[in-house]
């Protein structure tokens, strides 16, 4: 196959504003600590990370002819993502992310991210790959079941090991029983915490990892933020600690986690290797902010792991 990842999902540009006062400065203004533009969506914060790590990569995405979309593009084709699969939209999305002093965030968005394509409609747009990630599971393009079913059907196919990445819905509600038939086609799917508690309607993670692998899913990720994550299967259950890190924006941690666990299974590493992987991925993400901004490449994750593991972590 032509690439070892093809990331399909939404594509972006994030607003981002750190440090917001609540207290109005003025009748009309607030303060905040700053301000900056970057791109984003699940899809482009995977494909990013995924070519930084050395995977040759292709993003299945929409985007507008307009000021975002083109930033959009020239960050991909910077990065060595092969823009190629791009697909026209009305416009381009763009998010207003308000993070605060611990990292967390809350996001606004419009109506553009109800713009949305048709990928089961051409499966050459993503079949070229050993692995297809769906970067926004539950969201645009992915929140229709005969899509979603579709998509799924051409990529076992074709042989590909699928990875869903999940979302909390937005415009369009599904819950796992709208999806049930597509379930057991996705190899691994990679929910944080909370969108595990709302799609299984489970308290710990390893009860809403239960729920997923009775629905078929035959590997489950639950991210827990800065508790680590939980890896689950038919055969074992992993468990690692956050790695120790300053956090400084979330933006896009659980999408170059996702890239990470992907670079290592592709590498042959086992799935407590690739784990571990993209623990260390996503905490290198948090400590700038933007999804694309503090990793650099694979050396550096492993450079971070190993400090890591002499420090006991």
């Amino acid at each position: 196959m032509q690439y070892d990842v093809i990331c399909a999902g939404m594509a972006l540009v994030d607003s981002i504003i750190r440090g917001l006062d609540p207290e109005p400065v003025s009748a009309s203004g607030y303060l905040a600590e700053s301000g900056s533009l970057s791109v984003g969506g699940e899809a482009v914060n995977t494909a990013v990370a995924a070519a930084k790590l050395g995977l040759k990569t292709g993003i299945l995405c929409a985007l507008g002819d307009d000021p975002a979309g083109e930033m959009v593009r020239n960050e991909l084709t910077r990065n060595g993502v092969d823009t190629r699969f791009i697909v026209k939209s009305p416009a381009t999305p763009v998010s207003t992310i308000i993070v605060r002093a611990d990292g967390t965030r809350k996001s606004v968005t419009n109506q553009a991210h109800r713009y949305s394509f048709h990928p089961e409609g051409d499966p050459g747009l993503f079949t070229d790959a050993r692995v297809l990630i769906l970067g926004s599971l539950f969201r645009a393009p992915f929140d229709d079941p005969v899509g979603i079913h579709a998509v799924l059907t051409c990529a076992k196919a074709a042989g590909q090991i699928v990875i869903a990445d999940t979302k909390l819905p937005n415009f369009r509600f599904l819950t796992l029983k709208d999806i049930a038939e597509s379930l057991p086609l996705i190899d691994t799917i990679t929910p944080n915490e909370d969108e595990a508690r709302y799609f299984t309607g489970k308290e710990e993670p390893e009860a809403m990892a239960d729920a997923f692998l009775a629905l078929g899913v035959k590997r489950v990720i639950v991210k827990l933020g800065g508790k680590g994550c939980q890896l689950k299967s038919a055969e074992q259950t992993l468990r690692l600690p956050a790695i120790p890190i300053d956090p400084v924006d979330a933006t896009g941690a659980g999408d170059n986690f996702v890239a990470g666990f992907a670079s290592e299974i592709l590498r042959g590493a086992s799935e407590a290797e690739a784990l571990r992987f993209a623990n260390a991925c996503g905490a290198i993400c948090t400590s700038a902010v933007g999804a694309g901004t503090a990793l650099r490449g694979r050396d550096q994750v492993l450079q971070l792991l190993k400090s890591a593991e002499e420090n006991g972590c």
